[in-house]
């Protein structure tokens, strides 16, 4: 049975509940091709627990998606500094649902009213609407950013400052096409590159000694 995530229970029930109607009116050439529209929503919204890798010096994905790109950017918000970022693209087949990269206590969280460009130009992560939650953990900060694309419009972020916060544990999620970048201290041994896919709480992004 697919786990749902609950801020998709609404659209579900819509989509099936519209996809019943037309078939009970007998409209079947509007229902078959709506069929396909109502089980993505389903696909859209699944909520699977990962049993990944865990460990204090692993750092797991926070997104399924694609990376585009890995480079040393200045992040003054909550590093107040040079820190690596991974970015990870998330299209609308991904699973939506982001969790923690790592252990730690939520030590800084901001949300940051913007725009609504692709999620995958470089100027989104400045320049979209978006989350921050910065993590403290045993080996210095880490920073994850979720951030709105083009159709995102509901950014869902589950957790206050001051929660101890655990690895895999969910994050929160963003509806419909967006992007999260991973922020972690500059010189930590990143395990992917541009053009690599990840899974959620699964892929192993990066690793300290």
């Amino acid at each position: 049975m697919i786990r749902i995530a609950p801020e998709g229970r609404w659209f579900i029930l819509g989509a099936w509940a519209l996809l019943a109607l037309l078939a009970l009116t007998g409209r079947w050439v509007a229902a078959a091709i709506w069929l396909p529209v109502a089980l993505w929503v389903v696909a859209f919204f699944r909520d699977p627990e990962p049993a990944g890798p865990r460990g204090a010096n692993l750092v797991l994905a926070p997104a399924d998606g694609r990376v585009v790109g890995v480079a040393d950017v200045d992040e003054p918000a909550f590093f107040g500094g040079t820190a690596t970022r991974v970015s990870i693209f998330m299209n609308v087949f991904d699973c939506h649902v982001n969790r923690y990269p790592t252990d730690g206590t939520i030590a800084y969280r901001h949300y940051n009213h913007g725009r609504f460009i692709h999620a995958a130009d470089e100027k989104a992560s400045r320049d979209n609407e978006q989350a921050s939650i910065g993590i403290t953990t045993s080996h210095g900060k880490v920073l994850v950013r979720q951030i709105a694309g083009l159709v995102a419009r509901r950014i869902v972020t589950d957790h206050s400052v001051g929660a101890a916060v655990q690895q895999g544990q969910r994050l929160g999620m963003i509806r419909f096409g967006s992007r999260v970048d991973l922020f972690l201290p500059r010189g930590t041994r990143v395990l992917v590159r541009e053009g690599d896919k990840t899974r959620v709480g699964l892929t192993l992004v990066a690793q300290w000694s």
